[in-house]
C-alpha cells in the first residue's frame, strides 16, 4: 500500500562559485551564483552535492539550461551531509522553500505527505525511465520526484595487498569469512565501515536479499505499512550479520563510530594498510584521484551463500516545491535536468549508473565489476520507495547503537518502536 498524501552569447551571463565558510557547523555550503542580465526569473536549487567535481557537472547543466532558457536564472547552494536535510526540512517547514531541491526517501515521506511537492508526472522525460525506477517514483497517479542516478554500495578492495597475502576478492560469503579470518590472524582489521552507510547496507541487504529474489519485497513492505509485521522481522539476520563482524574483529566499532563516509573512510583505505572497505562505489573516481599506491576494485557484498548482491537507490532525487511562485520554470528545469544526455554525463561522474531505458552506466574502471549483479537482478533496494517508513534514518540509528555495545535484542526492540513512532508522528 502506497501512501495517499502524498540566443544570447556568453557575453552576457557568467557564473561564480563561492565557497563559503564557517556556516552550518562542519559541512561548508557550495552556492553558484549565475548572472543574467536578461532573466526574468530567479531559480533556487538546493542539494546536497557539495564536491567540487559534482558541482562542476552541475553548473554545466544549469549553464546549458540558461542558454536555452535566457529569461530564467537558476542559483545552487549545496550543504553536506545530515545538516542538508535538516536545513531542507526547516526551510519548508517555514515556507522558505526553493524552487528545486534534492530529496531522499525519508525526507520524500515527509514533504509528500505534508503536500509540499509539486506533481512531475507530467513531464516529458518521466516516459525515458525504467520500468523498476517508475515503480519507485510513481505514488498512484503522481510522481513528487525524478532520480537523476543508480547509486551503488559495494565492496572496495585492495587488490595489492589480497595478492601479497596470497588472498583473492571474496565472491560468496564462505569466501568472504576466509579471507576476513585470515587477516584478523595476521593482526590486520580486515574492513573499514564509516558511522552511516556501509553496515545498514549490510544489514539491510543481508535481511532483504531472500525478498527480492523471489519478487516478494512489495508485500512484505505492504504488510510493515499496515501494521501487521514489523522491520525487524526480516532485518534481523542482517544486523545480527553486522554484530557478529563486530565480534569477529572484522572491523574496530570505536574507529568507525566516529569514520565520515566517502570522506574519512575513503583516507584510511588509501593508506593501503586495509584489504576492504564498504561504501558507495560513487566515490571510486575520487579515491583514484588520489592516486593510491595500489589497484582497487569495487565488486558486490559477498553475503551470500550462493554468490554476492548490490545495494542500489535511486538516487540524487529532484523534486519541485509544490509552493513555488515559479512553478512552471521550476518544472522546466527538471526536465531539462532529466534529458538522457545530462542524466549520463551525470552518471558519469559519480560513478554510479543511469535510472533510463537504454541508458549507460560510469566507464570507470574500478566499479565494472558491479554491472553484471546490476544486470542480472542481484540487487536490493537501500530505501524502497514502497516502504513507508523511514528505513534509512532507522537503520543507520540502528547501527549506531550496536556499534556502541548495545545487544541485538535491545537493537531490534528500538528499530521497531521508532518505527511506530514514525507512524504515530
Amino acid at each position: 500500500m502506497r501512501r495517499k498524501n502524498k540566443g544570447h552569447s556568453l557575453g552576457v551571463w557568467a557564473l561564480v562559485l563561492f565557497i563559503i565558510t564557517g556556516c552550518a557547523g562542519p559541512a561548508n555550503p557550495v552556492v553558484i551564483l549565475p548572472s543574467n542580465e536578461e532573466s526574468r526569473v530567479s531559480l533556487t536549487y538546493f542539494g546536497n552535492k557539495y564536491e567540487p567535481e559534482n558541482v562542476q557537472v552541475i553548473e554545466e547543466i544549469i549553464s546549458q539550461f540558461m542558454l536555452e532558457n535566457p529569461d530564467i536564472r537558476v542559483a545552487y547552494e549545496s550543504l553536506k551531509g545530515s545538516a542538508y536535510y535538516e536545513a531542507l526540512l526547516k526551510r519548508m517547514a517555514n515556507g522558505k522553500g526553493d524552487d528545486v531541491f534534492m530529496i531522499n526517501h525519508d525526507t520524500e515521506l515527509i514533504l509528500a505527505s505534508q503536500g509540499q511537492l509539486a506533481d512531475l508526472s507530467g513531464l516529458a522525460t518521466i516516459e525515458n525511465y525504467t520500468d523498476e525506477m517508475l515503480s519507485q517514483m510513481r505514488e498512484q497517479e503522481h510522481i513528487y520526484w525524478v532520480p537523476t542516478t543508480v547509486s551503488v554500495f559495494g565492496l572496495y578492495c585492495n587488490l595489492d595487498l589480497l595478492q601479497k597475502h596470497h588472498q583473492n576478492v571474496p565472491e560468496t560469503l564462505a569466501q568472504w569469512e576466509a579471507v576476513c579470518d585470515y587477516f584478523v590472524s595476521q593482526g590486520i582489521t580486515p574492513v573499514i565501515a564509516n558511522n552511516d552507510i556501509s553496515l545498514k547496507t549490510v544489514a539491510i541487504g543481508i535481511g532483504l536479499a531472500a525478498l527480492y529474489q523471489t519478487r516478494q519485497q512489495a508485500d512484505y513492505f505492504e504488510q510493515v505499512n499496515l501494521g501487521f509485521t514489523t522491520l525487524s522481522e526480516k532485518l534481523r539476520p542482517g544486523f545480527a550479520y553486522v554484530e557478529a563482524m563486530i565480534a569477529n574483529g572484522y572491523l574496530d566499532p570505536e574507529a568507525t563510530l566516529t569514520t565520515q563516509k566517502t570522506s574519512d573512510d575513503l583516507e584510511l583505505f588509501a593508506n593501503g594498510q586495509t584489504p576492504f572497505l564498504l561504501t558507495g562505489a560513487w566515490a571510486a573516481g575520487r579515491l583514484a584521484q588520489k592516486n593510491p599506491d595500489f589497484a582497487f576494485s569495487v565488486v558486490p557484498y559477498p553475503l551470500l551463500e550462493d554468490g554476492g548482491f548490490a545495494v542500489i537507490n535511486a538516487d540524487t532525487r529532484l523534486s519541485v516545491n509544490a509552493d513555488s511562485p515559479h512553478r512552471e520554470e521550476a518544472l522546466r528545469f527538471v526536465e531539462f535536468f532529466t534529458r538522457p544526455e545530462n542524466i549520463q554525463k551525470f552518471a558519469d561522474q559519480q560513478a554510479s549508473f543511469s535510472p533510463l531505458k537504454n541508458g549507460g552506466h560510469s566507464r570507470l574502471t574500478q566499479i565494472q565489476p558491479l554491472i553484471p549483479a546490476y544486470a542480472d537482478g542481484r540487487v536490493v533496494i537501500g530505501s524502497d520507495s514502497l516502504l513507508d517508513k523511514p528505513i534509512w534514518e532507522l537503520t543507520a540509528e540502528a547501527i549506531v547503537r550496536l556499534l556502541q555495545g548495545e545487544s541485538l535484542d535491545q537493537v531490534m526492540e528500538q528499530l521497531d518502536a521508532d518505527a511506530e513512532q514514525e507512524e504515530q508522528s
